[in-house]
């Protein structure tokens, strides 16, 4: 889908991002004359309803199905540690992956839970981005190349994808790509992470600060901002959510990091993500007000901030039982049930 090579690199990005597809009303419309079908009063199921339509839609089929639900996570490393912004060591990146491989996370819990596929990609933990405080994180051909290698983790197939991350120090990667795009000072965006005290706090928003200050020269385009101020896992993410919507297949976003790899894409095109809900608000940052920005209502509110995918497998299965009720429900002549005289 991308040429890493090209000697304008984000422009295969704006290529495919011009040649999006849209949802397919047909098949939205069959799900909507089912729904009315159905052994229950008119919206009873709220939100469920619309999930069947939603995926419907992008999914291109009358009859939504979530046979292969995947959560892919996205593991970076970041430079900006450095600067004392994390309550854990760089270390816990390569501890954190061998966790997940031994099943060990409250990510490997829930999509057994709830029979999602799990993956995770490692983005070269142990080569940690560049401090942003200093110089730019990625150069634009590794923030692309990087974004390519994102867009692989559809390739074995799959009708549902959760994106999520794991980094130390990415919520201060997130606050300043927020920053970056929305404006506002840097403690408007910035929250406590994985839990550092006030000390800590100050010095993630002198981070950010310092960061804008940096790059103030080179905001203006979102891709340039991903390539400044973004890790790996966010660029892997965008690239993921990208492929996505080219495949035609629904996303569900995790928490206030992966929602940043959404804003990228959002602030290059509205409509980039058309396709994603997002999974739950989360307790860090500004995670509300950028979902307000987006028009889009989390599906749960749980207080958690714990990344890993962990947000949106939950949303998955009660997006599985959404595609489940719609498809399975009898219809009221099916189950000889009379209606509404209303």
């Amino acid at each position: 889908m991308i040429d890493q090579n090209s000697d304008a690199p984000f422009d295969d990005v704006r290529r495919l991002i011009a040649m999006m597809p849209g949802a397919d009303a047909e098949a939205i419309e069959a799900v909507r004359a089912r729904q009315a079908e159905l052994t229950k009063p008119a919206g009873s199921l709220g939100r469920l309803e619309w999930l069947a339509e939603w995926l419907a839609g992008w999914q291109g089929r009358p009859q939504p199905s979530v046979a292969r639900p995947l959560v892919a996570v996205f593991a970076g490393a970041h430079g900006v540690t450095a600067q004392g912004v994390s309550a854990f060591p760089d270390a816990v990146n390569r501890q954190m992956l061998a966790n997940f491989a031994a099943g060990g996370a409250a990510i490997n819990q829930i999509c057994a839970a709830y029979g999602i596929g799990f993956k995770v990609f490692d983005l070269a933990v142990d080569m940690p981005t560049k401090d942003i405080t200093q110089e730019a994180a990625m150069t634009e051909k590794d923030a692309v190349a990087t974004m390519a290698f994102g867009m692989e983790a559809i390739a074995g197939g799959t009708d549902l994808l959760g994106v999520g991350e794991m980094g130390i120090g990415n919520t201060t990667i997130a606050a300043a790509i927020y920053a970056a795009l929305y404006g506002g000072g840097a403690e408007r965006w910035v929250g406590r992470g994985t839990g550092v005290d006030d000390a800590g706090l100050a010095r993630k928003v002198a981070a950010v600060e310092a960061a804008l200050a940096r790059h103030a020269d080179a905001l203006s385009d979102p891709l340039a901002v991903l390539a400044r101020l973004g890790g790996r896992e966010i660029a892997a993410m965008a690239g993921a959510i990208l492929a996505a919507r080219i495949q035609r297949v629904p996303v569900v976003v995790d928490g206030y990091v992966a929602t940043a790899a959404a804003a990228i894409l959002h602030a290059l095109d509205a409509r980039a993500i058309d396709h994603c809900v997002f999974g739950h608000l989360s307790a860090e940052g500004a995670h509300r007000e950028v979902l307000e920005r987006f028009g889009k209502a989390p599906l749960l509110a749980l207080g958690m901030r714990l990344g890993e995918g962990s947000g949106a497998a939950l949303a998955m299965g009660l997006i599985k039982a959404a595609a489940g009720c719609h498809n399975g429900m009898a219809t009221f002549a099916e189950a000889a049930v009379a209606r509404s005289e209303s």
